[in-house]
């Protein structure tokens, strides 16, 4: 069984010998931020698939936020790069949740917080405390806490 990252140094060696710029450069910056990852703290070690696949979405979220900027910055062409870089990251990740999927994982947290005493804006927390592990990996922080307080208030 071949780990996420040896996968991810393949399809290197695959879009250097086809020169794929914008994937091989891509690649060499995600395995970059995944080794930065290994020897950061006090000992270096390997990181596991899912640690490999926090950095992989941390990257793509890079990604997309320098895409926004750079559009905003009236700079298409700088945009239109990013923005490929980061779908193509995503290729890599898990496939995230529909709206209908999230919306109804978060309603199924409110009811559970309601049941535990915790209610209204101030159940933020606790709604986030079951929703968050129920969909690590397949929906990002910030689309999870909006969907979370419309549901709360």
């Amino acid at each position: 069984m071949t780990t996420l990252k040896a996968k991810l140094q393949e399809d290197l060696t695959t879009a250097i010998r086809a020169r794929d710029e914008l994937h091989s450069s891509t690649l060499r910056l995600t395995l970059s931020a995944i080794t930065k990852e290994e020897v950061a703290g006090k000992e270096a070690r390997v990181l596991s698939d899912e640690e490999v696949l926090k950095v992989i979405a941390k990257e793509a979220k890079k990604r997309r936020e320098a895409a926004e900027a750079f559009a905003q910055g009236g700079r298409p062409e700088q945009a239109a790069r990013e923005t490929a870089e980061g779908e193509f990251l995503d290729t890599y990740l898990p496939k995230q949740l529909s709206d209908d999927e999230l919306v109804a994982i978060v309603a199924a947290a409110v009811e559970e917080a309601k049941a535990a005493g915790a209610e209204g804006p101030r159940a933020m927390g606790a709604v986030m405390k079951i929703v968050n592990p129920k969909v690590a990996g397949l929906a990002e922080g910030g689309r999870v806490a909006a969907v979370v307080k419309q549901q709360l208030s």
